[in-house]
């Protein structure tokens, strides 16, 4: 054999060899990378399942949570005595005064500005259905309060009329955070006030 043959066979079997080399070298990494694959992916599908079960935990306990919140809601305002005036025999407004002192009070305990009151009383109030269905028992307001207010005073003051002594029906509050300065609120709330005559 010359040198000539002798090239032809080295380079081929060269390649082959350094072929076998790496393929000995490559098969582990390429089989371990497999395996954490499989591991990994089966751990994502088990903490997936756990997130499921925890979201599904979750939801629960605020539904719950929101049906205890409205169930003491409930009760708490039918609890609530109405307003009784210490003298019997005062018109609306008379009869009502010392419930809408209580809500002043509560307005200047919590640093709120008036902007304006306006207040209606029984015979203006006539699309109360309560006080329709109650017949002469009750003497009615409504209010209708402009306040300024920063969100903790209001906070406060919301939690305040909401635990107030007496029976009052909050029927609408609108806020807008003030142009110039957003960390000051515009509040307009309408609130219902009930004395036993």
């Amino acid at each position: 054999m010359d040198n000539k043959q002798l090239q032809q066979f080295i380079l081929p079997i060269a390649l082959l060899f350094l072929t076998l080399l790496a393929v000995i070298y490559f098969i582990p990494k390429v089989f371990g990378n497999i395996r954490n694959y499989t591991s990994m992916s089966s751990d994502i599908k088990a903490k997936q399942e756990q997130l499921q079960q925890a979201q599904t935990k979750l939801d629960e306990i605020k539904s719950a949570e929101a049906a205890a919140n409205k169930k003491e809601n409930d009760a708490s305002n039918a609890d609530k005595p109405f307003y009784k005036p210490i003298m019997a025999g005062f018109d609306s407004e008379a009869a009502i005064a010392g419930e809408f002192s209580e809500i002043l009070q509560l307005v200047r305990a919590n640093k709120i500005k008036i902007r304006s009151i306006k207040y209606e009383y029984d015979k203006d109030v006539a699309d109360d259905a309560f006080a329709q269905n109650a017949g002469d028992k009750y003497n009615v307001a409504r209010l209708n309060i402009e306040m300024i207010a920063n969100y903790t005073n209001y906070d406060n003051f919301l939690k305040e009329l909401y635990k107030h002594e007496h029976f009052l029906d909050i029927q609408q509050i609108e806020i807008v955070p003030y142009k110039k300065n957003k960390k000051i609120l515009l509040i307009n709330c309408k609130v219902k006030l009930y004395a036993k005559k």
